[in-house]
């Protein structure tokens, strides 16, 4: 049965993602509007508090579907905790990277998560708390 992410590794997205209901772009250039939703994304565009949780929704069930998958093929048993904790990386950081910080093993993931605190060629602060929230939550039993 697939995993759903917990709601201490949503309220970490919600922390670390913020409500904007109004398009901006992120730190890299790209744009976003409400919690950290990027696709199809413009400039001046505008959406209701109701409309960003559907949203939430939609990405959180993308990055669910993401942290699943990498669990089946590697043949993982993530706890609820560790589970939440790469739903919240995959969301920020898409699929790719979360290949790329399984491909140590379950075992070193935690230490690996701090390991993705740049954007844009830059340690961002922002990133660095984000990611030791992850590793904490990850760890917790």
């Amino acid at each position: 049965m697939a995993q759903k992410i917990n709601e201490a590794g949503l309220k970490l997205i919600e922390e670390f993602e913020g409500l904007r209901l109004n398009a901006y772009q992120d730190s890299v250039g790209v744009w976003t509007i409400g919690y950290g939703h990027t696709k199809g994304v413009t400039k001046g565009q505008t959406i209701t508090r109701e409309m960003a949780e559907q949203l939430l929704r939609e990405d959180v069930a993308e990055a669910e579907n993401a942290v699943n998958r990498v669990a089946a093929t590697r043949k993982l048993n993530l706890t609820d905790n560790q589970f939440s904790a790469l739903v919240s990386f995959t969301f920020n950081l898409g699929a790719e990277n979360l290949a790329t910080l399984m491909n140590h093993g379950l075992d070193k993931a935690a230490d690996r998560i701090l390991l993705f605190d740049h954007a844009g060629g830059k340690k961002l602060p922002g990133l660095t708390r984000r990611r030791q929230q992850e590793r904490a939550l990850f760890l917790k039993t």
